[in-house]
Order: C-alpha cells, then structure tokens, then sequence
C-alpha cells in the first residue's frame, strides 16, 4: 500500500527483490539517496558478511540511519523457543543476551502477528516495558518494529528503532524500513546457515582427533598444541618478519587452514597397526613374555639337571664337598641366565645401543637350553637377536616405514573432503610436515621452498610437542631448553627453517602460547627457572 506524503501529497512505489512497498517518489533527493544507499550496502552485506554478529550490527546501524532513529535494537526468533534473542541492542554495553518471551512486549507483538507498530510516546502503549530505559538511564519517545521477513514469508525478527531524530517515524519509515529487513532476513539466513556448516564441521574435525587420539591415548592433547603451536608461531612470523617473506599476513581464512591441518595431520594413524603405533620397546609384550618364559625353562632345566646329578653323587657315596661344588656350578651358571636375560632387558628399551651390546647379543645367539622333547633349543632365535639389535629406537626398518605412511594416510583421507575454496590447501599443508629442507624427509623428500611455509612452521611445532611431550611411554620428556637445542642442530643440518626458528625461540612462542605451567609440565620441569 502507499500512504500519501504528509509534504506533498503524493506517493510512490519501490520494488527491492522480493520486498515491494510504498516509496517517497519526491522525497528530497539527499533522503533518496540516504535510503537507497542504506538498501544497496545491505544488499552488499547480504553478498559478503558471514559473520552473524558482525552482519547484525551493520544490519541495526543501517536500519537507524536509513530512517534517522537515534538508536535501535535487532531481535532473531529461536525457531525451537520460539523466543526473540538479542545480543544487539545499541546504548547497552557488554555482551547480555535479551530474550522475549512470544507475544510479550512491542517486539514479541511484530514477531507473533507480522504487524508493523508505530508509536509517537512508547509509554503509553501498555505493551512497552520500561525496564530498559531504567536500567540504562535512556528515555524512549517515539518507536517504530517492524517484521523482518523471508523470501518463504517466515518471520525471521524483528528491527526496533527509537527516537526519531526530526519529526516522527511514518508509514514510508516503516516500508522502506521492511524492504530493508526483507534483505536482512535473507543476509541472516545465509549467516545462520554459514553458522551451521562451520559448526558442523568443526564437530567433524574434533571427532577426528579423538578417534586419532582414542588410537593412541598417549598422545591426547598433542594434535591441539601443535595447531596452537603452528598458530602462535603465526602470529610472530607476522610481527617480527622474516627477510625471505616480508609483509607476510596470515588473514582469518589462512589461519583457519593452518589450524585444521595441525589438527588432523596425524589423522592417518588410523590407518597403522595399534601395535605398531604404541610400541613402546623393541620387542612386543607377547614376544618379551616367550622370552621370559623360555629363561624361566631353562633356568628350571638348569636346576633339575643339577639335582640328579647331586642325588647321583649321593647315592654313590660321593663326598659332600663334591655335591656342594655342583650346587656351586649351578649358582654359577643360573648367574649367567640372569645376565643374559638382563642384557635382553637392556637391549630392549628404546635408547641407543651401548656399544659390545650388539656382539654379546651374537654370543648370546649361541646359547641353548634342554627342551623338553630332550633336544637343545636356541635361546634366543636369530630374529629375536636381529630387533634387538635395532641401533636407535623402537621400531625395525619395516615398522618405522609404517608408521612413515601416516603422512600418505592423512593426505589421502584429507582429499577427500570437498574442502571450499578458501581451506582446498589443507591436504598439502599437512602432507607435508614431516618433509625436511635437504630431501631427505618423507613421503615425498621436497626439499627447500618446495616445502610450503604453513608446512615448515607447523614441523617445528610438532618435533618440539614430541619432544618436550611427558607422556609418550616409549620416551623421557625433555626439558623446554634442551628441545630447542636439538631444533637448532636440526636447523644446522638444514631438516628445518633456522629463521622459523629463530622466531619460534625469539618469540617465547611456547610459553606465549601453552603458558609457563603447560611449557614446565609437558617438558617434566615441576620447579625450574628456564622462565
């Protein structure tokens, strides 16, 4: 409908979208202007703000100044509660969530009925609740709410505004003031739905962690604090500079890749043998248990040959002082047993190999003990001696190679998301953060600037969080100090960025980041002054 201009007498139609209504043909131009460019900035929003929070206040600014209130307030209905939220409400400081009730007040009334209200003196509509004004010390005269409608005809909230500036709000205020908010309703549907999806698939993202920390409990924590670690590290790369990058930003969408590839770059642990992923010495409990059992045969062999042949001597009227020379030699030999078996125990634990250790290990190869089908049996067997034998580590060429096709695994998981446009480099960056500057990283040996600088940043974050980590079982943290001294000889033999991590240890990134408390207590140090 169009209502005749209290000036003129004349009136007028707009058509914005969907939105048609009544429009001041000869409003002073510099009104027109204001009006359509308030429209066509909402329209602008409509096309780019995701932000809800962002995209609302804009919304209320525009709506106040498009019909010249003083101020006003923008009001969303919760589709379960079907109550009017608000965290935007101009002149009322904080982040205070207002909820309606439906139906109560101005707002509820538009929001129920899709009625616009115009008020010259909002005190005297029994509707109006005051408690605002008093709690903020403002005082409300004219009002004006109108229904923010969608495309579908759903009421999605509802604009209030208050205070004319000059004269009173009228019925063209309030129409173009609904084909703003019929824009609005459609920029604030895209925002809620964007709002969704983001947390849809943040959900997704932090399910993946646990199930790759429900694999190795052991590391729980560890995929967090190298995201946070990467991120931090960041953020002093932009401060600081660096010569080879300078002016490099990392804007909100870099940030987020950065993050979700921190997040998920061991997601491919999934797919290597639990065993294989929690190994915490050379041999496996099951194989260090045969072990065990088979000294403990061998040592009951031991004492049951030495005992017939003690009863032999007896019977014979052997002298004592020869009995008590077997029982000797049996001492003896089951001494040698327990140095056998403690030397296996040695060998066993993840360190680097004493040196002798792997020639007794040989020598060891050779001994035998009585089975009980009466035939002599190896001791330890050729392949127990050989994953004793491994130099550095836990894990054998074979098994270290699977726990390397993590990298791959993740790559090919990551790939298959249909990432957007702004995170398609997820995949890459998280592939490539067990890559070393001289080729010799894997999976693919990249070497040098081929190695991507999200990947780089995000590699010293992850050998410092296993390093200084306390609780991986296979290994002793070490403390913040002496983590950074083997980055920097990782750095001298180009495995990774010297000036990443120069910044990483200029910056105090770990303590900035995890705080003193988090940095001791990842790295074993309860009482230290490295801080």
């Amino acid at each position: 409908m169009a209502e005749d201009n209290p000036k003129t007498g004349q009136t007028g139609q707009i058509a914005l979208g969907n939105v048609t209504g009544s429009f001041l043909a000869v409003t002073p131009q510099s009104e027109t202007a204001l009006r359509l460019s308030a429209l066509l900035d909402i329209a602008k929003v409509l096309i780019s703000e995701r932000d809800l929070d962002t995209l609302l206040q804009k919304i209320l600014q525009e709506a106040s100044r498009v019909v010249d209130a003083d101020r006003g307030s923008l009001f969303l209905v919760d589709r379960e509660t079907g109550e009017l939220w608000a965290k935007i409400a101009q002149g009322i400081g904080g982040d205070r969530e207002i909820r309606i009730p439906a139906g109560v007040g101005i707002a509820g009334h538009v929001a129920k009925t899709g009625e616009t209200v115009k008020l010259r003196n909002a005190y005297d509509d029994p509707r109006f609740n005051p408690s605002v004004d008093r709690a903020t010390g403002y005082q409300t005269r004219s009002l004006m709410a109108v229904p923010m409608v969608d495309m579908h005809g759903q009421i999605v909230g509802v604009i209030q505004v208050l205070n004319k500036k000059r004269g009173r709000f009228t019925q063209d205020d309030a129409d173009v003031l609904v084909a703003l908010g019929g824009q609005a309703a459609a920029a604030i549907e895209n925002a809620l739905l964007h709002e969704e999806i983001q947390k849809l698939f943040e959900g997704f993202v932090q399910a993946s962690v646990v199930a790759i920390e429900s694999r190795d409990p052991t590391t729980a924590g560890h995929s967090e604090r190298v995201s946070r670690l990467t991120l931090g590290l960041a953020d002093a790369v932009e401060l600081v500079g660096l010569p080879r990058h300078l002016g490099l930003k990392f804007g909100p969408t870099e940030r987020m890749e950065i993050r979700y590839a921190a997040l998920l770059h061991d997601f491919g642990k999934v797919g290597v043998r639990e065993d294989v992923l929690v190994k915490a010495q050379k041999l496996y409990p099951h194989q260090l248990a045969l072990l065990r059992h088979r000294f403990d045969y061998a040592r009951s062999s031991l004492e049951a040959e030495s005992l017939r042949r003690c009863v032999s001597l007896l019977l014979a009227g052997a002298d004592p002082t020869v009995v008590q020379r077997e029982q000797e030699a049996l001492a003896r030999r089951t001494a040698d047993l327990d140095a056998q078996f403690e030397l296996i125990l040695t060998c066993n634990r993840p360190t680097v190999l004493q040196g002798g250790s792997f020639e007794s290990l040989l020598q060891l190869q050779q001994a035998t003990f009585l089975g009980a089908d009466g035939e002599r049996q190896p001791l330890v067997t050729a392949e127990e001696v050989e994953v004793l034998s491994i130099p550095k580590g836990s894990l054998s060429p074979d098994e270290r190679r699977e726990i390397e096709s993590h990298v791959t695994h993740t790559f090919r998981f990551l790939s298959q998301i249909p990432w957007t446009r702004s995170l398609k480099r997820v995949p890459d960056i998280a592939h490539g953060h067990h890559e070393k500057l001289d080729g010799h990283g894997y999976p693919r040996g990249l070497a040098g600037d081929a190695i991507c600088i999200e990947a780089r940043m995000m590699a010293i974050a992850d050998i410092y969080d296993a390093l200084t980590a306390s609780d991986r079982p296979y290994k002793k943290a070490v403390p913040h100090e002496i983590a950074l001294r083997i980055l920097a000889d990782e750095a001298r033999e180009q495995k990774i960025d010297g000036d990443l991590l120069a910044v990483f240890r200029e910056s105090d990134v770990p303590r900035r980041v995890l705080g003193v408390d988090a940095v001791r207590a990842n790295s074993g140090l309860r009482t230290s002054g490295l801080f």
